[in-house]
């Protein structure tokens, strides 16, 4: 529970400190690596093991190399199909030699390449087919057929010059087209097996005798101490209990600097050693560590569909129907003018494959795949790609104050010295009175002089003085530390300079504390929950983005405007009960907002479920992660900038893949059925896959140019 009160009563042990339990979101690792670890067990020969419906299309991860392999042995076996293609030889104005049975050579190699590199698509389709959702499949397979039987029944009926060219040619050209999707996605992908590479394959352990066992990671157990050595990954999430170094943690939080690791600092699983040693007591292992639960809720996400995919899988479905309605018109109309020939059957074909949604499958995964992707990368983790798609329509951003733009900890914000007392002298005294003080604010105070690289003068004889202060002696001359009721105890009182800097901060619910040397006071402490320092270019970024920032405490109005001038936030929540804090969300989406949250602890998590678009930052509580579509890694509410940027460009990646993918077919399609044939306008089934094809790659590379984006700018 976080506790936030205003009114901090110095020395005063009985104050709950803010809980911030490890950041782990369970997950199942070792399924993840399976999965990662056999990329080409989904054969296209078994489509009844495929996830179902459209769904079965979008995930290629599987087919990637089977698909190559039939596109290079398809393209050879294409060759002498095109070599003996009389309207090839007349065109390009070569000849080839006659050899018995040199007339079945086109047909004979096109049935091969048909049952080789055609019929797969006809089994992928018949999930679409059973399922009642036509896709990109059935229309391929739908036109390689028509093109296939109409070019055998050519041979034996009569109808004509088939075109068994156009057939190898497309299917040659849909097999690229598919390897290159899919080659796409795993490049997207390529984050998640690199963290899964991050986790060593072994340990240390370090038995109770001293000695050293190395033994697999996945027999770590909780509570055993193990050995990292400079250069080696951590094998479980954990805390040091001896030793310090800097740990590398960009590749999981996305901190581009060394985390300095001293005793009692956590550590997390696959984050590299420098050059230190470190024991680590570990906390959590397998499954249960942060960068298993990274793992689960990158794949998951990449997986789950957003508004925009349900969009893209309704295309496919009008584009089927709109596909075979024009076909069929294009058919009925060539029939009347020049009777079912060839060319009638040509433009009914050509009009099938020129509307296939090859790309339009594509279109949004792969651009769900590089998001996700990226946001791990910066420490953002999406639970719910819908959350992720709804941070772009965002009114305002609701932040929770203690622990989200503060740090959720007492630090000194202001000191006044007097009497010719260096501001210096006076803190090195205080934080040396304080040594052996556990409080909050002692703590605080001695954090204060580290920073300033202040030498502590001796002191000696401490004396606790129960709810009041402290006492001390340092050369022989008597010190007390403590609030307003030690200078009660002492019946002593400040002089005008001291009474002003006083009355200043308590107007800022700030605490108060004093130096007393030999009953006169000397110096002032002002004491406040830290504003983390990257809050302050949160705001200013989330305002030029004009998304309004509004803060959210339990604290007194007087804390809470303190906070919000410093901040420049102007609208502001103070003193609001814990079950209350999601009607203040309420109160913003009846005045026609979109709403986000951001919080950390088991207070906001009622808030968070309530939002439009719930954050919660990894170091809260785990109620807060699991009320909240979207989780950042570390406390720092710059990354809330970064959401909205990768929500602003995905959408727009997504919308103009949609375009590319579909919109070429408004001119496609009419040139397809023939429309110009009278001013010798024509597209023939190859030139129709052609730019079908043409249409996926430029999906994918306008996709991958998402990677540019810099979410740090």
């Amino acid at each position: 529970m976080k506790e936030k009160n205003g009114e901090h009563q110095h020395h005063d042990h009985d104050t709950m400190e803010h809980d911030q339990p490890e950041r782990v979101v369970k997950d199942q690792q070792a399924r993840h690596q399976s999965h990662a670890a056999r990329p080409s067990d989904h054969s296209m020969h078994a489509p009844q093991n495929e996830a179902e419906g459209h769904g079965t299309h979008a995930d290629h991860s599987g087919h990637e190399n089977m698909f190559r392999k039939r596109f290079w042995i398809s393209l050879l076996l294409s060759i002498p199909v095109l070599l003996y293609t009389p309207m090839l030889q007349m065109w390009f104005g070569f000849m080839m030699p006659e050899i018995l049975g040199s007339q079945w050579v086109a047909p004979l190699f096109s049935v091969i390449v048909f049952l080789y590199g055609g019929v797969p698509f006809i089994r992928l389709a018949i999930p679409e087919i059973r399922n009642r959702q036509p896709g990109m499949m059935l229309l391929v397979s739908l036109a390689i057929s028509v093109s296939f039987i109409y070019s055998l029944a050519a041979i034996f009926v009569n109808l004509g010059e088939g075109f068994f060219w156009e057939l190898v040619t497309l299917i040659d050209i849909m097999l690229l087209g598919h390897w290159i999707e899919m080659r796409s996605v795993r490049q997207a992908s390529g984050a998640l097996n690199a963290l899964a590479k991050l986790m060593p394959d072994t340990a240390e352990h370090i038995m109770p005798d001293g000695s050293i066992h190395t033994l697999p990671v996945s027999s770590l157990k909780t509570g055993q101490l193990v050995l990292v050595r400079p250069g080696a990954s951590v094998p479980a999430d954990g805390v040091v209990a001896e030793g310090e170094s800097d740990v590398n943690e960009s590749m999981i939080t996305g901190e581009s600097l060394p985390v300095k690791k001293i005793p009692g600092a956590k550590v997390i699983a696959g984050s590299l050693n420098s050059d230190g040693s470190l024991r680590v007591q570990v906390s959590a292992v397998g499954e249960q560590t942060a960068l298993a639960g990274i793992l689960r809720l990158v794949r998951d996400a990449q997986q789950s569909k957003s508004n925009t995919q349900i969009l893209a899988d309704k295309a496919a479905g009008w584009l089927f129907y709109l596909a075979i309605g024009i076909a069929a018109l294009t058919a009925i109309l060539w029939t009347f003018a020049l009777g079912l020939d060839l060319f009638t059957l040509e433009r009914v074909v050509t009009v099938l494959v020129i509307a296939c949604p090859h790309a339009l499958g594509l279109a949004v995964p792969l651009v769900v795949a590089i998001s996700t992707t990226s946001a791990a990368q910066n420490g953002i983790l999406v639970r719910n790609r819908l959350a992720l798609e709804s941070a772009r329509e965002i009114d305002v951003v609701i932040f929770d104050k203690t622990g989200t733009l503060t740090k959720g900890e007492q630090g000194m914000v202001a000191l006044k010295s007097i009497n010719g007392v260096e501001e210096n002298h006076a803190l090195a005294l205080t934080a040396a009175v304080e040594a052996d003080s556990e409080h909050i604010i002692a703590r605080a105070l001695r954090h204060a002089a580290q920073a300033k690289n202040l030498k502590l003068p001796a002191v000696s004889d401490f004396e606790a003085i129960k709810g009041r202060g402290i006492r001390a002696k340092s050369d022989g001359r008597e010190v007390w530390v403590g609030g307003p009721r030690l200078l009660e105890l002492l019946n002593t009182q400040p002089d005008k300079e001291i009474a002003e800097f006083a009355e200043i901060t308590g107007a800022k619910g700030q605490t108060v504390v004093y130096l007393v040397e030999e009953k006169h006071i000397t110096a002032a402490f002002a004491m406040a929950d830290v504003i983390r320092p990257e809050s302050y270019e949160a705001i200013k970024k989330l305002n030029e983005m004009n998304v309004e920032v509004a803060m959210l405490t339990g604290d007194s109005k007087e804390v809470a405007k303190a906070v919000a001038d410093e901040l420049g936030i102007d609208l502001y929540f103070a003193e609001v009960l814990p079950e209350h804090k999601d009607q203040k969300v309420i109160e913003l989406q009846k005045q026609g907002k979109k709403v986000a949250m951001v919080g950390d602890g088991v207070n906001d998590a009622p808030a968070l479920a309530r939002a439009d678009v719930g954050i919660a930052i990894g170091s809260g509580t785990d109620v807060a992660v699991e009320s909240a579509g979207i989780i950042l890694v570390r406390s720092n509410p710059l990354d809330v900038v970064k959401i909205f940027k990768l929500s602003r460009a995905s959408y727009r990646k997504m919308i103009q893949n949609l375009i590319w993918a579909s919109g070429y077919n408004i001119i496609a399609l009419p040139l397809a059925a023939g429309v110009l044939a009278w001013a010798g306008i024509l597209l023939s089934p190859a030139v129709g896959a052609i730019l079908m094809s043409l249409s996926t790659v430029v999906v994918a590379i306008n996709a991958q140019l998402l990677k540019r984006l810099d979410l740090s700018q």
